[in-house]
């Protein structure tokens, strides 16, 4: 009886897993290695059907330049003043996307870009590779450039 209640378990487990393998939900590495950002529905509906946060840093480093603990780290490069103070875990990353007819593509988001404390306008889609691709871009998507990020989960 163990046995079977341990095999579907397993199962339902993989089937989660698998599921979660063809949606954009899930954690995500950066393309820059420096960040894993979770996807996942917006709490608020009114901010769009995606919104993705920062679950990990890797060796992040503090204005001078030193490598700080991910939990002191701050967004020091951000351009509001306001917000440099903040922690940089747990922060909004991408969020303001609407649905298209692709299931796994969002157009027309933001995505803040923690390197330069600037965002920008944003696209998403799951490749067929199961590779994430995000286009920041300023004005139109011609201008601007694509990431590829990496499932961690």
């Amino acid at each position: 009886m163990r046995s079977m209640l341990l095999a579907a378990l397993l199962g339902m487990l993989a089937s989660s897993a698998s599921a979660q393998q063809g949606t954009v939900m899930g954690t995500w590495l950066t393309a820059s290695g420096k960040a894993q950002v979770r996807i996942a529905a917006c709490a608020d509906a009114k901010i769009g059907p995606i919104c993705g946060t920062i679950v990990a840093l890797i060796e992040p480093r503090g204005p001078d330049g030193t490598v700080v603990s991910p939990e002191v780290a701050t967004d020091w490069r951000n351009t509001d003043s306001a917000l440099r103070g903040r922690k940089v875990l747990g922060m909004p990353l991408i969020w303001g996307f609407k649905k298209t007819s692709d299931p796994n593509t969002f157009e027309e988001g933001q995505i803040y870009n923690g390197e330069n404390g600037k965002i920008y306008n944003a696209n998403i889609s799951l490749q067929p590779d199961g590779k994430l691709r995000l286009r920041g871009y300023v004005g139109a998507p011609m201008f601007g450039e694509t990431q590829l990020w990496t499932r961690v989960n």
